[in-house]
């Protein structure tokens, strides 16, 4: 017999999202009757205690007897169980400092990690993500942001609305200024927040006609990231690959700034790429962005104004471009509203999750149960056997330290 734990989330802020919904084990279930379930009490979760029961997971403090331990964000060092497979997003594999000690813990405990974040196919395209969630909750956070600032008008919160179902309902009901949005990255987050665009009824344009054209009503268009990149001069054909080489190319942004009113960030970035945009280019009089939906939220990253994450209660800020300053949001029009916030997906964590836990039946279970012959989990096993595993053994600074 296999038992699987469910972990209740020990971080805060308070997590809401779930690896698995009850249907997810219910058709565990169906298809491994020899796997049973062991769930601790937690009242934060989307979904109650109660259920999980009813499906047939026991509730329990005690996971010490499960063999595999499912959560969502890091566990507390001291809460480890030693000798155990967990599961969850580390937040280790770039040195995240504030994860140092956990990782440690991790190697000293012989627990054997697998973090979502790098569970991927052959050609690194990741398998398992709230992706979709962080681009649908972002972009409408941003068009809440865009009706507050110009017409004075709010719509209801993601996190108070019953499902993604009635945040479409919403957005069939809203008037949107004449404005243009630009989108950056094409994958998983941006395509969520191209979802919502169409769901506002937003016309998407091709990145030409945006740059060129003007428009009485909104519009948007989505950018790939060598429509906002171009290459140094001088670098040899052979390092021409903006995702190996970021170092060598430069911002083409701006052209893009000129125009926009808006901006959805849903890239990755690297602190090797250059940033969108600088400063001084904000200050600038044909600067033409007021709006900034940063889902990417890298502080000092890629949006040199997202100097500070916002909150779920708290989701808008201004960025004076003159001082260098946070002020209030929307208290001056020559301000840039910015909207951060890092754990969007915990807005709509039923819908998010059960789209998590759908993956994770699809992608993950069959190799963590039999045998992971396409390596998928290998690929994203951080640390086994009390050591960390060849792929990230670049961390080994990291934990020594």
């Amino acid at each position: 017999m296999k038992k699987i734990g469910i972990l209740r989330e020990s971080r805060v802020p308070v997590e809401r999202r779930v690896a698995l919904l009850p249907k997810h084990l219910q058709q565990i279930q169906e298809r491994y009757p020899n796997i049973s379930f062991y769930v601790q009490p937690y009242s934060h979760r989307c979904i109650s205690d109660e259920e999980y029961a009813q499906v047939g997971a026991y509730l329990t403090e005690d996971l010490s007897d499960c063999d595999i331990l499912l959560g969502i964000k890091e566990v507390k060092p001291e809460l480890l169980l030693p000798n155990k497979t967990y599961l969850f997003f580390s937040h280790t594999i770039k040195k995240q400092s504030h994860n140092k000690v956990l990782l440690q813990n991790i190697l000293a405990k012989n627990i054997r990690l697998i973090d979502y974040e790098c569970i991927t196919n052959d050609l690194g395209e990741r398998l398992i993500a709230f992706g979709r969630f962080a681009g649908l909750v972002g972009a409408y956070n941003t068009l809440r942001a865009i009706l507050l600032r110009y017409q004075k008008q709010d719509l209801k919160p993601a996190y108070q609305c019953q499902d993604l179902s009635e945040i479409q309902q919403i957005l069939k009901t809203i008037y949107l200024p004449a404005c243009k949005i630009v989108i950056t990255g094409t994958g998983r987050v941006g395509k969520g927040a191209v979802e919502i665009m169409h769901m506002a009824g937003v016309e998407q344009v091709s990145p030409q006609n945006f740059l060129t054209k003007n428009y009485a009503k909104p519009v948007f268009t989505a950018l790939h990231s060598l429509e906002y990149h171009k290459l140094k001069e001088n670098i040899d054909i052979a390092s021409q690959n903006f995702y190996l080489f970021p170092q060598n190319y430069i911002s083409d942004f701006i052209k893009y700034a000129r125009v926009a009113d808006v901006l959805i960030t849903t890239h990755f970035w690297s602190p090797q790429a250059p940033k969108l945009f600088t400063l001084q280019e904000a200050r600038q009089a044909d600067f033409k962005i007021k709006v900034i939906g940063d889902i990417s939220c890298d502080i000092n990253g890629s949006v040199p104004c997202t100097v500070q994450t916002s909150t779920i209660d708290n989701p808008f800020y201004d960025y004076n471009p003159y001082t260098e300053q946070v002020e209030p949001p929307f208290s001056d029009t020559r301000n840039i509203t910015i909207m951060a916030i890092d754990n969007l997906p915990c807005e709509l964590p039923k819908d998010a999750s059960d789209y998590f836990g759908t993956q994770f039946v699809r992608y993950v279970l069959p190799a963590l149960l039999g045998e992971d012959k396409d390596g998928v989990l290998a690929r994203a096993t951080i640390a086994q056997y009390g050591e960390l595993t060849p792929r990230f053994s670049y961390l080994a600074d990291f934990v020594s330290l």
